[in-house]
């Protein structure tokens, strides 16, 4: 496999030649990614030829529809889906929302889900709120010292009462990558289905979500390059069980009926940029010339690789040093390269320190208050958050390591 052209990929992203942010090296991509000119560049066009009602007879109306039906297309054929199996939405907090309360109305009391302390607050406190409506809400737990999920754990969860496991494809403090092939199998053998928060994990490449399993699939766009929607994935069996939660009219439509508000034409129409710039990385990278969901996987090595590659040396500088806690794994290949301290002082202060240094960092609890208190760390004080992508280049993460070695 070809490595990836950093120049190439670069010169994707108006970001990289914007005078403003020249010197300045961006590691907060966990909160939200720079955006590829592909997506920009719809979204321009959109808002100048198309902002018009869609799917009527006029040309505009027309094409306006046909571009929001592409993104929809394109991305489903990419993570693996039936185009309908797949929608968007304002956000994946809200995405999550509107999912619990379709179970809210589904399920029976007595009856129970799974959450972990490992997730965003997004896919955990829509779910923990069923509890008021006499729904049993039992807790999977990670390893204080680790932040592990163990699938063992899980098993001994479960029982016929279960509905629904939810658990992180990564955690955006942990950083580890959890075997959602393996949990989705043993939580569908025991009857339940599975709702998946990749926020954290589709950045480094959008999974094939056919292949591993789960019934719900979340993540952001405005973190995987494009526009500030939440994509979701809900697979056909689910959604058509699921009380719709949209108007009565759309509710023979999938895409339509966990999405009650109206959609956001010209994000939507821009997403499709997100299929564009894969294309465009396989093509560059001589990838496969067919099939959307081999170009995906295809795109998503590629980027892995590199930032594996690139992360190892970060964690390597950190994971022995005094004062500082690297939450999860130091083995970078186990991981995605979102990286979290945890210091013996604030970690706010410690990120505005780096800015003085070029260093676009974070600090804070980032929504994460339940696996920090789990792990012993108070969110008060919270963790210094260094996230970077396939777009950062080694140069980064030299200034990255030399500002780190002054500040801490």
């Amino acid at each position: 496999m070809s490595s990836l052209d950093i120049d190439f990929v670069r010169a994707q992203f108006p970001a990289f030649s914007e005078p403003s942010l020249a010197g300045q090296a961006f590691f907060e991509n966990a909160g939200g990614s720079y955006t590829c000119k592909p997506v920009i560049d719809r979204l321009t066009r959109f808002y100048t030829q198309r902002k018009v009602q869609p799917y009527a007879a006029y040309e505009a109306s027309r094409l306006a529809g046909q571009e929001m039906d592409e993104a929809r297309s394109r991305m489903a054929a990419i993570l693996g889906v039936d185009t309908d199996e797949l929608s968007f939405g304002p956000s994946t907090t809200q995405n999550t929302y509107v999912l619990a309360q379709a179970f809210r109305q589904w399920m029976k009391p007595g009856e129970a889900i799974i959450v972990t302390d490992q997730d965003h607050e997004a896919n955990s406190g829509p779910w923990r709120r069923l509890a008021d409506a006499g729904i049993e809400v039992r807790e999977w737990q990670i390893d204080p010292d680790t932040g592990s999920l163990n699938p063992q754990d899980l098993e001994n969860l479960l029982d016929e009462k279960v509905r629904l496991v939810c658990f992180p494809h990564c955690s955006n403090v942990v950083g580890e990558i959890n075997p959602v092939t393996e949990i989705t199998a043993i939580a569908h053998a025991a009857g339940a289905f599975v709702c998946v928060d990749g926020v954290s994990y589709a950045p480094h490449g959008f999974p094939n979500v056919g292949d591993l399993g789960p019934d719900i699939y979340l993540f952001s766009a405005y973190k995987t390059y494009g526009p500030h929607q939440g994509c979701m994935v809900i697979r056909r069996t689910l959604g058509e069980l699921l009380p719709n939660q949209a108007h009565y009219f759309n509710g023979d439509v999938l895409y339509k009926r966990f999405t009650p508000a109206g959609p956001d034409h010209a994000q939507i129409a821009a997403s499709a940029g997100m299929a564009d710039y894969v294309e465009q990385l396989c093509g560059h990278h001589s990838g496969p010339k067919t099939g959307a969901a081999e170009q995906g996987a295809f795109v998503h090595d590629l980027m892995r690789s590199f930032e594996v590659a690139l992360l190892q040396p970060v964690l390597d500088a950190v994971k022995d040093r005094n004062a500082v806690r690297l939450i999860g794994p130091s083995d970078a290949s186990m991981r995605a390269p979102t990286v979290a301290l945890s210091l013996n002082r604030p970690a706010e202060p410690v990120a505005a320190e780096l800015a003085q240094h070029g260093i676009m960092a974070g600090g804070g609890d980032f929504y994460a208050s339940r696996p920090l208190q789990a792990m012993g760390v108070d969110p008060a004080q919270g963790v210094l958050r260094i996230s970077f992508t396939h777009y950062t280049a080694k140069n980064e993460i030299d200034q990255l390591l030399g500002a780190l070695e002054r500040v801490l």
